[in-house]
C-alpha cells in the first residue's frame, strides 16, 4: 500500500501521562494564511519517577520559539520529531511557552484550526488539536483553558471561545481581542474558538435553581430567521435534561454556531458547540419535516454532551461508546419523549439496521468498544453509536427507569471532573443497584449481532405455552469463537382477539423481559386455556436478528392487532420482505399475497391511528435491506420486485391512495399530527405514480401540481424527487425551475445534488460526472460532497451497476478526495468494504476498486486502515 500505515494503537497498552497539564494559556494572532499561536502550559509530573523523554503531540507546525521556565531550550533539550516534540530529561513540575506557526486556509482536512467560508473554525476531536500547538493531545489530560483571540475587526467582528468572555479591547491597524475563560478543566480534544462575520440570535433559560443562562446561535446574517427550531429544541433539551436526569447546565453563557465546513453533524465543545448548518437552519420553506427532526436531535445530542462526554469525559479513545452511545440512547429518549414513542423506535431500529447491522456483518465490523486502531476517525461508527445505544437501552429496560436513574446519579456522583471507562459506567449501574453485568460486559468486546431463534409450543393438555430461544452470533474478524451475551427479551401473549393474556406464572402483568443468558433456554407459561400468538422482542429490546416460525396468518394477526407499534410494523415488514424475496427468486412479476394485502387494506381503513404511525406500516422496505435478507445480494432482481410490488399496491388500492391524498391536503402547520399527515400524503402519492392506474400524464400531474403549488419544502421536495426520478418522466425544466428558486441556499442546493445522484436511472452515472463539475460544487465543502456521492453510493442499481461502472467512478472520487479531506474520504469509502455480498463479477470489480486507492501514492491513514480492514488482500 502507498500511504504510510500508522502504528497501531492497543487498549491493552494503555498507560495513564507521565504529566499532567494543569492550565493552558493561548493566545492566536488569526491570519488566513499564517496564524501564530502561544502557548504556555504548566506541568506536573504524575509518573512516581523522572522521565528521559516527555512526547508532546504537535502536526503540520512550524515552531518559531521554545521556552522552559523562561530560558530559551538548547537543542540538546529537546528534538522534533514527525509527530511533535519530544522534551528530554524534563523537571518535575515546569512551564512550557511555545511559539508556532499554522496555515488555517491550507487546511482542507477541517481537523483543526481553519479557515472556511469567510471564517476561523476548530474541530479538535478526536486528535485535532496537535495541529494548533504542541500538546499532551489526549482525553484523559484536563486543563484548564485560557484563551486570547486577536483579529482584524472589519472580517472578524466576533471572537468565541469556550467558557466566559472576561474582557475585550481594540488594537491597533483595526486589530480587536477577546479573552475567555472556562472555569472547567477539560481535555483538548473539546477546545473550540469561532472568529468571523456572524449575526447572533439569542434568548434566555431559566435552569430549575433559578439561574439565567443566555443562549446564542451564531450564523449567517440572512439566516437570523431559520433559528427558531433550534432555539426551541435547546430550550426543551435543557428543562428535558433537568426533569429526567437531574443535570443543570453550569454555565452563564451556551454558544451554538452554524457552518457548511464541518466534516460531522456537530461538536459539543464545552460552551461552544460549532454545527454542521444542516442541523441548525430551518423554515418551512426551505426545511423539510425530517430536517426539522434532524435538528432537535442533534441540538439535544450536542446538549446532552455536557454531562455525559464533557463533565464526565473519556479515559482513551477506545471508550469512545461511554460518551457517544450513551448520548444517543439520550437523545433518541428525548426525542421519544417529545413526538410518538413508537414512530420513534421505528426510526431508531431503521437506522440501526440500514447502518449498523451491515457492519457487524462485514469485514469493517468492530465491537462496540474496539480492542486496536490505527486511526481513531475510523472509529466513529454506527456500532460505536448506534449499537452503543442499544446497549445501554438493554441496562435500561433490565433496571427500569428508576433504577436506571439511580445509576446515572452515582455515576455523575463518582466520576463528575473525570476521565473514565465504559467499566466505570457499569460497575456504577451494577453498584446502585445490586446487580451483576459482568456478562453484560461481553457486549462491550464482542462484536457481531446475534441470531436469536424462537420456537413456541402451545400444550391444550397442559393450557401451556413452551417458549424456546436459542442465540448464536456469528464470526467476525479477529474473534471467531462467540460466548452467549445476556438478551432482555420483552414478549407478550395475545389471544385471538388481540389481547394480552395475563402471565401470573411470571410476574403478575401481562409483558414481561425474559433474560436470555445462555445459548439456549426454555420458559414455560401456565394457565392459558386457549392457544395463543407470541409478540416476542416487543420495541425491539436486543439488538438481534430474529428468526421465528410464525406463518402468514399469525404475521397478519400481529400486524394488524399487536399493540406493540414496533412489532405491528415488524410483523407488516415481514410480510413484505417474504413476498419481495420470492418475487426476486422466481424473476416473476411481485404479488401481492392476501395476508399483506389484509394488512394495507386495514391500515388504509383506520383513520383514527396516528398517521405518521400508519405511514410507517405502509411503507416498503428498503432495496438494502431486501439485499440484507440473502446470501448474495440479487441487484436488479430486487429492483424489479420492489418496483413490481410498488405498482401492485397502488393497483390494487388506488381508489384509496387518491382519497388519502385529496383528504389529507391541509395548509402548512408544524404540529405532530400534521407532521403525519405530510408524510401519509407524500406516501400515497409515490404509490399513485408507481401504479401507473390511469395515464402517465394524469399521475405526473399530480406531482407537478404539488410541486408548484406547494407551502412548504417537505410537499415540494416530495413531488420534486418522484418526477426527478421517474424513469420515464422529463423533469429537466423541474430540475431547473428548482435551482432558480434556491441557488442561494447551499442546504437547499445539497437536495438538489442528491436527488439527482439518487436517481435509478441508467444516466445518472452521467448526471454525477456533470454534477462534480457544476459551478455550485465545491469538494471543500463536505455537505457538497456528500449530497452526491453519499447518495450516488445508496443508489443500489447505479452504485452496483453490472459492469462495474459505478465503483470506477466511485472510487475516482475518493481518491481526489483522499488529497483534500482524509476524513470525509474515508467514511465515503465504507460502501466498498461490502464487496464479499455480491456476485462473482461485481467482489471483482469492486476489488479492483480498492486496488486503486490503495496504489495511490500519499495515501491518508485514514483511507489507508479502510481499505486494508476491507480488503486485507489489497495492500
Amino acid at each position: 500500500m502507498s500511504g504510510s500505515k500508522a502504528a497501531v494503537i492497543r487498549r491493552g497498552d494503555y498507560q495513564a501521562p507521565s504529566y499532567q497539564i494543569s492550565e493552558i494559556v493561548l493566545d492566536l494572532r488569526l491570519d488566513p494564511e499564517n496564524t501564530e499561536v502561544y502557548a504556555r502550559l504548566h506541568f506536573q509530573r504524575t509518573a512516581p519517577a523522572p522521565v528521559t523523554e516527555l512526547h508532546l503531540d504537535g502536526e503540520s507546525l512550524e515552531l518559531l520559539n521554545l521556552q522552559r521556565d523562561g530560558q530559551v531550550l538548547a537543542e540538546s533539550e529537546y528534538r522534533q520529531t514527525d509527530a511533535g516534540l519530544l522534551l528530554l530529561n524534563p523537571p518535575e513540575a515546569f512551564i512550557l511557552e511555545s511559539r508556532a506557526r499554522i496555515h488555517p486556509t491550507a487546511n482542507t482536512s477541517l481537523s483543526g484550526l481553519y479557515h472556511a467560508g469567510g471564517q476561523f473554525l476548530t474541530q479538535c476531536e478526536a486528535e485535532g488539536f496537535r495541529r494548533i500547538t504542541y500538546y499532551l493531545d489526549r482525553p484523559d489530560c484536563l486543563a484548564r483553558f485560557t484563551v486570547t483571540l486577536h483579529a482584524p475587526q472589519n472580517s472578524c467582528p466576533v471572537l468565541l471561545a469556550n467558557g466566559n468572555c472576561m474582557a475585550t479591547g481594540d488594537e491597533e491597524g483595526g486589530w480587536h481581542w477577546a479573552r475567555w475563560e472556562d472555569p472547567y478543566p477539560k481535555p483538548a480534544y473539546l477546545f473550540a474558538m469561532v472568529a468571523g462575520d456572524l449575526a447572533v440570535v439569542r434568548d434566555q433559560y431559566r435552569t430549575a435553581s433559578g439561574r439565567d443562562v443566555t443562549l446564542e446561535i451564531y450564523v449567517d446574517e440572512r439566516d437570523t430567521g431559520a433559528c427558531a427550531q433550534a432555539m426551541d429544541s435547546l430550550k426543551r433539551a435543557m428543562r428535558w435534561d433537568e426533569e429526567v436526569y437531574g443535570r443543570e447546565y453550569d454555565l452563564d453563557r451556551y454558544m451554538i454556531v452554524a457552518t457548511d465546513s464541518f466534516n460531522m453533524g456537530a461538536m459539543e465543545n464545552k460552551g461552544l458547540n460549532i454545527f454542521n448548518a444542516k442541523y441548525v437552519l430551518a423554515s418551512p420553506e426551505t426545511a423539510t419535516d425530517s430536517d426539522y427532526q434532524g435538528i432537535e436531535s442533534v441540538i439535544a445530542h450536542e446538549y446532552f454532551h455536557n454531562w455525559t462526554g464533557n463533565r464526565v469525559t473519556l479515559r482513551d479513545w477506545f471508550q469512545l461508546s461511554l460518551k457517544e452511545g450513551l448520548t444517543v440512547f439520550r437523545d433518541q429518549e428525548f426525542s421519544a419523549d417529545q413526538n410518538s414513542r413508537g414512530v420513534q423506535r421505528i426510526g431508531d431500529v431503521r437506522r440501526l439496521r440500514a447502518a449498523q447491522f451491515p457492519e457487524d456483518a462485514g469485514p469493517l465490523a468492530h465491537p462496540v468498544r474496539p480492542d486496536a486502531y490505527s486511526e481513531i476517525n475510523n472509529f466513529y461508527t454506527a456500532t460505536v453509536y448506534e449499537k452503543g445505544a442499544e446497549l445501554v437501552r438493554m441496562i435500561h429496560t433490565l433496571l427500569g427507569k428508576a433504577q436506571f436513574r439511580q445509576g446515572m446519579d452515582l455515576y455523575f456522583e463518582r466520576h463528575d471532573g473525570h476521565a473514565v471507562t465504559i467499566e466505570d459506567f457499569v460497575a456504577a449501574m451494577e453498584d446502585a443497584n445490586q446487580r451483576d453485568f459482568s456478562a453484560f460486559r461481553r457486549w462491550y468486546s464482542q462484536a457481531g449481532t446475534p441470531v436469536l431463534r424462537a420456537v413456541g409450543s402451545y400444550d391444550p393438555a397442559r393450557h401451556s405455552y413452551t417458549l424456546t430461544l436459542h442465540q448464536e452470533t456469528p464470526a467476525t474478524p479477529g474473534q471467531p469463537v462467540k460466548e452467549p451475551v445476556p438478551i432482555p427479551v420483552r414478549i407478550a401473549l395475545l389471544n385471538t382477539q388481540g389481547q394480552r393474556v395475563p402471565l401470573d406464572s411470571v410476574v403478575g402483568t401481562s409483558e414481561t423481559v425474559l433474560l436470555l443468558e445462555q445459548s439456549e433456554q426454555s420458559w414455560v407459561f401456565a394457565n392459558l386455556p386457549d392457544p395463543v400468538i407470541p409478540s416476542i422482542l416487543r420495541g425491539f429490546s436486543a439488538p438481534v436478528r430474529l428468526q421465528d416460525p410464525l406463518d402468514d396468518e399469525a404475521r397478519s394477526f400481529l400486524a394488524r392487532h399487536d399493540d406493540d407499534p414496533f412489532n405491528r410494523w415488524e410483523s407488516t415488514q415481514d410480510l413484505a420482505v417474504k413476498a419481495l424475496l420470492a418475487a426476486v427468486a422466481d424473476s416473476a412479476t411481485t404479488p401481492l399475497p392476501g395476508a399483506l394485502r389484509n394488512v394495507i387494506a386495514a391500515t388504509l381503513a383506520d383513520r383514527q391511528a396516528d398517521p405518521a404511525f400508519r405511514a410507517e406500516l405502509l411503507a416498503l422496505p428498503s432495496e438494502d435491506y431486501i439485499g440484507e435478507q440473502m446470501p448474495v445480494v440479487a441487484v436488479e432482481a430486487i429492483h424489479r420486485a420492489r418496483d413490481g410490488l410498488m405498482r401492485a399496491i397502488g393497483a390494487q388500492f388506488a381508489n384509496e391512495w387518491m382519497g388519502l391524498y385529496h383528504d389529507l391536503a391541509a395548509v402548512y402547520q408544524r404540529d405532530g399530527l400534521s407532521i403525519g399527515r405530510r408524510r401519509l400524503r407524500n406516501l400515497a402519492l409515490s404509490y399513485l405514480i408507481a401504479s401507473e392506474s390511469g395515464s402517465h400524464e394524469e399521475m405526473t400531474l399530480h406531482a407537478r401540481q404539488q410541486y408548484a403549488q406547494a407551502d412548504n419544502m417537505t410537499d415540494r421536495l416530495a413531488a420534486f424527487q418522484l418526477l426527478a426520478q421517474h424513469p420515464h418522466h422529463d423533469a429537466e425544466d423541474i430540475l431547473l425551475d428548482f435551482y432558480r428558486k434556491w441557488h442561494e441556499y447551499p442546504l437547499v442546493i445539497d437536495k438538489w445534488f442528491a436527488v439527482q445522484a439518487a436517481a435509478p436511472r441508467p444516466q445518472t452515472l452521467r448526471q454525477a460526472e456533470h454534477l462534480l463539475v457544476h459551478p455550485a460544487f465545491d469538494w471543500r465543502v463536505p455537505n457538497r460532497v456528500r449530497a452526491i456521492l453519499g447518495a450516488f453510493a445508496a443508489n443500489p442499481t447505479v452504485f452496483h451497476a453490472a459492469d462495474g461502472s459505478g465503483y470506477t467512478f466511485y472510487a475516482e472520487q475518493i481518491r481526489r478526495l483522499d488529497d483534500l479531506n482524509p476524513q470525509t474520504a474515508a467514511r465515503l469509502a465504507t460502501p466498498l468494504s461490502r464487496w464479499q455480498r455480491y456476485d462473482a463479477p461485481r467482489q471483482q470489480a469492486m476489488g479492483a476498486a480498492l486496488k486503486m486507492l490503495a496504489s495511490k501514492p500519499g495515501l491518508s491513514r485514514d483511507l489507508a486502515e479502510v481499505i486494508q480492514r476491507s480488503h486485507p488482500g489489497k495492500d
